[in-house]
């Protein structure tokens, strides 16, 4: 596996956002570049129609990035690349839908980064994959710090359901790494990391020492190109939303789901915890309903 292992399922789909993400495989790419690469991607279906200064905006670059970016790919400038867009990626600009508050484009935003998440998973194979590794795990460590915790506590509560032995990561410091040999002694052969923007630089140092301790790392991050792409064995992108002050995390969190759901799958006895918990449950009167 590679470090955009999942990205195999997006380009295995008809999709622009697909098409784009087969264009930039291969090519080592700067934080910038990366950055570009990933507002392409979100914008898909509109970007065969912008300028570089309108790339370079949408991106929060500089427009000579942008044509530095289009070298990189292997193309004579911009207008190139473009070219080539509107050649093997046709499509209709997004339509105008009217007068919307900035409430409602978040909420669209993220529809749309649903419906991307959607077409990445037309090709189940990275997420069946995911879940055999997880599922075989004993212990099964979650990492995810600062923006990425909530995504890893929420995964980590499930999990821990239906998975024997679950050992959430959500505070970084001195104690992280002796935490990741504590897992590897015990037996753990794969880390699950959460990853979101901004990026912690101790998440990327965190699954560097994860690689070298012999943990295979399975990542769910907001892009493909994302700075853990490099310190991953399997990458699961699920974009976020940037349209608040904060951003939002709908399709990462969905991934997450559906990653519980592939690990199910590879565990004969969930069925069996899930019951039982359902019937300790209903003994202690642990829930109102």
């Amino acid at each position: 596996m590679n470090g955009t292992g999942g990205t195999s399922g997006a380009s295995g789909t008809d999709s622009p956002a697909a098409r784009l993400q087969t264009l930039f495989e291969g090519h080592r790419l700067t934080p910038t570049q990366r950055r570009i690469a990933h507002s392409m991607v979100r914008r898909a279906s509109d970007v065969p129609f912008l300028s570089s200064v309108e790339l370079a905006e949408l991106a929060g670059v500089s427009q000579p990035s942008v044509t530095r970016f289009a070298v990189a790919l292997g193309f004579d400038g911009y207008p190139a690349l473009r070219r080539h867009l509107r050649e093997v990626a046709p499509a209709e600009p997004v339509a105008d839908t009217g007068a919307v508050n900035e409430y409602q484009q978040a909420v669209a935003a993220e529809i749309e980064n649903l419906r991307h998440l959607a077409e990445v998973l037309a090709d189940p194979g990275p997420v069946r994959e995911a879940g055999r590794l997880l599922s075989a795990s004993r212990p099964l460590p979650v990492l995810g710090l600062r923006a990425a915790a909530a995504q890893a506590h929420g995964f980590s509560y499930f999990a821990a359901k239906v998975h024997p032995d679950v050992r959430l990561l959500g505070e970084g410091g001195t104690m992280l790494r002796d935490r990741i040999d504590a897992a590897v002694r015990a037996g753990a052969g794969t880390l699950l990391c959460f990853a979101l923007p901004r990026h912690p630089r101790e998440v990327v140092e965190a699954l560097v020492h994860a690689k070298e301790a012999g943990l295979t790392v399975v990542t769910v991050a907001d892009s493909a190109f994302a700075p853990v792409a490099k310190v991953s064995d399997l990458l699961l992108p699920a974009a976020v939303g940037t349209g608040l002050a904060f951003d939002t995390a709908c399709a990462p969190m969905l991934l997450g789901r559906v990653l519980l759901e592939a690990m199910c799958d590879d565990l004969p006895d969930a069925q069996a915890r899930l019951e039982e918990f359902d019937a300790k449950a209903a003994a202690r009167g642990l829930f109102a309903d």
